[in-house]
């Protein structure tokens, strides 16, 4: 059955109605780590469109199990966006919305949604098409 993601490695991402998901399997406590596992993913493996104009909003979801780890949003952020960078969006500085958060869960990821800004309400939540 074919769910649309693509896989590389820790690194998969799929493509939906307006959106793109990217899910890195794992955690480490240093950032630089994530840009060029990202890149190398959408270099060797990616398939999809091409990086777009305009405005976007990004959530970065950091999940872990147990104690969360030392690690600054801040620069997991930065690493993960200039990763993308050139395959969602054609320059970081489109992000127009960015949210970077820390919560427990079932299995350590992170995941990464980009959306266009203007389908996005300003509660951050998608709109309902």
């Amino acid at each position: 059955m074919d769910d649309g993601w693509t896989q590389h490695g820790k690194v998969r991402a799929r493509e939906g109605d307006r959106f793109m998901e990217v899910v890195v399997d794992g955690l480490t406590t240093q950032s630089k780590y994530y840009k060029p596992l990202i890149y190398e993913f959408f270099r060797k493996a990616w398939r999809g469109s091409r990086p777009a104009w305009g405005e976007f909003s990004v959530e970065i979801v950091m999940e872990y199990v147990g104690d969360p780890p030392w690690i600054d949003l801040d620069n997991l952020a930065k690493a993960i966006l200039d990763a993308i960078k050139g395959y969602a969006f054609h320059d970081d500085a489109q992000v127009a919305r960015l949210l970077v958060e820390r919560r427990g869960g079932e299995r350590e990821r992170i995941s990464v949604t980009v959306r266009r800004l203007s389908d996005v309400n300003p509660l951050g939540e998608p709109y309902q098409r």
